[in-house]
Order: structure tokens, then sequence, then C-alpha cells
């Protein structure tokens, strides 16, 4: 069965999970546990902020680091999920599930992408 990447996009400095309403880790929570016991779920974790990162780039032959926050971007990958579906309007399935139990005044996006799987041998 093929595999899917959901990155979270968020606007970093727009969530703050002290305004989560009370029922929002309960009902992440019972998705998680429903996505497990479909067998979908492999893997997911939040990213910690862009404060604590870096990022490296390669160019013109070249290694440059740039130590967070990236204040020129508005929107960062807060957390992934990778999953395993039959197909990609299953992995769509459950990343709307999954972006409908955030509070409603939150902006959280959600890009969903097949993992290219490298031959073996």
């Amino acid at each position: 069965m093929p595999r899917f990447l959901s990155l979270v996009r968020i606007e970093e400095n727009t969530i703050d999970m002290e305004s989560a309403d009370p029922g929002f880790e309960q009902r992440m929570g019972a998705l998680f546990e429903e996505i497990t016991k479909a067998g979908a779920m492999v893997d997911t974790a939040g990213l910690r902020p862009t404060s604590e990162s870096t990022r490296i780039t390669w160019s013109d032959g070249k290694l440059s680091f740039t130590d967070g926050p990236f204040t020129e971007t508005k929107e960062v990958v807060g957390g992934y999920a990778m999953l395993q579906c039959k197909d990609m309007a299953e992995a769509v399935e459950w990343g709307k599930r999954f972006l409908a139990v955030h509070p409603p005044h939150w902006k959280v996006g959600l890009e969903v992408r097949e993992v290219e799987e490298m031959p073996e041998g």
C-alpha cells in the first residue's frame, strides 16, 4: 500500500494552544486512535518552533545556514503525519477529518503528498 506524507502548515505566530477550546485535545486524541486502529497511521508528530531550527541551503556549490525564526516566511511546517492508505482519496479524507477537529478561529493547512518509493535492490 502506498504511503502519504501530510505536512501540517501553520502561521506559527497565530496558533496558541491556550486559545484552543477545552475539547480540542480529546478530539485530536480520539481521531489519532481511530486512524491508528484503521491501520493507516505510520507516524505523526508536531515540530518545535522555527526559533529553534536551522535551514541549510545548497547553492552554487556552497552550503549556507540560517538560524530561525524565519521572519520572511509566513507559513511554516508545524507537524507531519505519515499514513499508509489505499489511495490519495483515503489520505485526503483523513486529512479533512484532521483539520476539522481544530478550533474554527485557527488557520491550519495540510499538504498531502504520496511518498515516491525507491525500488528495492
